[in-house]
């Protein structure tokens, strides 16, 4: 009893002051970064019935998905600082996380068509589990890919280079991929109904638990004395 009554140390006071501040700033700094996605979706009614506006509106998010994972990764080096490592994230890997977002939402958007077109013939439902499958894959293997991109210090690594052990990576621990599908869905689905609650205050803890998941899946590429602390 007198173990659970006694004080906590300093240094955990301070772990958890730092990082609900990096969370509530990193909610802030991926609001003003996807500012004219979100305001699309407060505007349109129907969003579903623009969506190939809104896929390539969507991909404000890569960058500022790079240097909220940036930040996650300094928090568990012990640094405080949010801004800079959002900024740097975002900076070093802003044109290549476009790529890769780019490519992502084109090919989810060709079997996300091809779903609804095969789901109309008699044999179509058999096969709308594989293209739900592959969207997911695909998805999966973009956000390990901004992720790592999160972690490279420089531009030096080719990106296919980075985005074929990505694709192995996540295939292989298809179970954990599922997962970060489900959250970044539960994540997606929060920001859709409770605007304000979702980004204001859930959407650092979902990112982190998907970020902590795939540096996990990552681990055997991820840079020298990353692994180690995953």
């Amino acid at each position: 009893m007198r173990a659970l009554l006694r004080p906590a140390r300093q240094e955990t006071y301070e772990k958890v002051f730092r990082t609900v501040h990096t969370g509530l700033v990193t909610n802030v700094l991926l609001t003003i970064a996807c500012a004219p996605l979100l305001a699309a979706l407060a505007i349109v009614r129907d969003p579903l019935a623009s969506w190939p506006f809104f896929a390539a509106l969507s991909s404000l998010c890569a960058p500022a998905l790079t240097g909220a994972f940036r930040c996650f990764a300094e928090l568990g080096e012990g640094s405080a600082a949010v801004f800079r490592p959002f900024w740097d994230g975002y900076r070093r890997a802003a044109g290549r996380s476009l790529i890769v977002w780019a490519a992502g939402a084109a090919a989810v958007s060709v079997l996300a068509v091809d779903a609804v077109a095969v789901a109309r013939t008699a044999w179509g439902p058999a096969l709308v589990p594989f293209f739900a499958t592959a969207a997911a894959l695909v998805v999966a293997a973009v956000v390990a890919t901004l992720a790592l991109l999160a972690e490279q210090r420089d531009g030096s690594v080719r990106l296919r280079d980075l985005v074929r052990p990505c694709l192995y990576l996540v295939a292989r621990r298809w179970y954990l991929a599922a997962a970060n599908v489900a959250v970044l869905g539960l994540a997606v689905a929060v920001i859709l109904l409770k605007p304000v609650i979702g980004v204001l205050l859930l959407c650092s803890p979902l990112l982190y638990l998907v970020w902590a998941t795939t540096r996990f899946v990552l681990a055997p590429v991820l840079p020298s004395g990353t692994a180690a602390r995953t």
